[in-house]
């Protein structure tokens, strides 16, 4: 970029700074309007669990209205009762069942972490989410004791914090194992990556499961530096004789894939291959797309602007993330066309959260080549209902790039 063109976009940052304070109250009041009525949440979200969609993968539709039919107000803390009291169900009944039927049980307690994750849907605000998300926590370590190979509950010292990992190894292994480090995004935790990547597992791959900066157990809130909280699991997964310390590769989905690919730069020598989901890179944290796509976005179920508030310290209204926000960007940090480890980026053109534009940026940067997966009429993720789901995307996509990558017979 030249001399002109960098104060063009100083001086088109700074008129967008003054436009959004003068219109600090008008943005806000029109991402109140923008954002779907109680009513139309739960239509959509009813839709949702009956076509296999996020954030309610998995999710038994009769269950969601179930819990629906409880709720009246959109006040936080009645979401989280209703849901939960339907997963209360399914927890009491595995417990009983669990020293006769330890499958049905895992499966119970499975439909419980799940009712109770959506609880506490997109973050735990409020006392009555936070309750959700401690069952759903304890509803998913219920349905990890009983996996085979067994998942290890990792804390590694951090920052006079810990962090915690879920780290699965594949059974019977012969020697050091690749692994790759999962990280969650906004509103997905991991454990929903730790269900996931358990398919992994077959093909002599480990993985250990985290929680993205500001979300779930992490130790630290998102900020310009918090990928060093990966650094540090690096450094942990180094220690331990199981992994095979040349072959750590890492997946990173929506925000989390904005950590995978700044982990590719800085940590390219340490990285055997990256997955990065629908990154956001830099056009995501300008001013101007918070405020007219960000705020109130329909691909999102609802919140995404108090979602993303909800990850940095001090973040309290839009004006604040619109602030914050530009700083993330891996151009201003002067990061593209670093060295970079081998990656494979997946997208959708018609992604409202993450533009396309971001994804291009990326491949058009960096000293090795890159995969790509893009799909035309997908949206964030790459997602398109009922043709490309969020499973099949894994199953079909993911999987088969960190194994021929990682793979033991591959070499990668």
């Amino acid at each position: 970029m030249d001399f002109m063109a960098k104060q063009d976009r100083v001086r088109a940052l700074r008129i967008a700074g003054m436009i959004l304070s003068a219109l600090a109250w008008t943005g806000n009041a029109l991402a109140q309007q923008k954002e779907r009525t109680l009513d139309e949440i739960k239509a959509e979200a009813i839709k949702r669990a009956e076509n296999g969609m996020y954030p309610l993968i998995g999710l038994d539709a009769s269950d969601v209205r179930e819990a629906f039919a409880a709720i009246k107000t959109s006040d936080y803390d009645e979401w989280a009762a209703a849901f939960s009291t339907v997963a209360d169900r399914y927890m009491t009944q595995a417990k009983a069942i669990e020293g006769t039927d330890a499958a049905k049980a895992s499966a119970l307690y499975v439909k419980a972490w799940r009712l109770y994750s959506f609880g506490r849907w997109p973050v735990p605000a409020t006392p009555g989410k936070q309750r959700a998300y401690a069952k759903a926590l304890e509803a998913f370590l219920a349905h990890a004791r009983l996996m085979d190979p067994p998942l290890e509950v990792v804390r590694i010292p951090f920052e006079g914090s810990e962090i915690v990992g879920y780290l699965r190894l594949p059974k019977n292994a012969k020697g050091p194992v690749p692994l790759v480090i999962a990280i969650s995004g906004l509103d997905s935790r991991k454990e929903d990556l730790s269900e996931n990547f358990g398919a992994i597992l077959p093909y002599g791959i480990g993985f250990i499961g985290l929680d993205s900066p500001g979300t779930g157990q992490a130790p630290i809130k998102a900020s310009e530096t918090a990928e060093r909280e990966f650094s540090r699991v690096i450094d942990y997964l180094q220690t331990r004789p199981e992994v095979d310390k040349t072959r750590i590769g890492m997946d990173g989905q929506s925000f989390g894939a904005y950590w995978a690919t700044k982990l590719a730069i800085l940590e390219h020598a340490r990285l055997k291959a990256v997955v990065a989901q629908s990154p956001p890179a830099d056009a995501t944290f300008q001013k101007d797309f918070v405020i007219n796509k960000t705020l109130g976005n329909r691909e999102y179920l609802f919140g995404l602007g108090p979602a993303l508030m909800s990850i940095y310290e001090g973040a309290k209204t839009v004006d604040d993330l619109a602030n914050i926000f530009p700083k993330m960007s891996l151009v201003s940090q002067g990061l593209l066309g670093k060295p970079t480890a081998p990656m494979l980026i997946i997208a959708g053109v018609l992604d409202t959260q993450v533009p396309i534009s971001d994804t291009y940026l990326l491949l058009s940067n960096g000293d090795v080549p890159k995969e790509a997966w893009i799909n035309p009429q997908g949206g964030h993720l790459g997602r398109q209902v009922k043709v490309w789901p969020d499973p099949v995307i894994f199953r079909q996509v993911i999987i088969p790039y960190l194994v021929r990558k990682l793979g033991v017979e591959s070499g990668g």
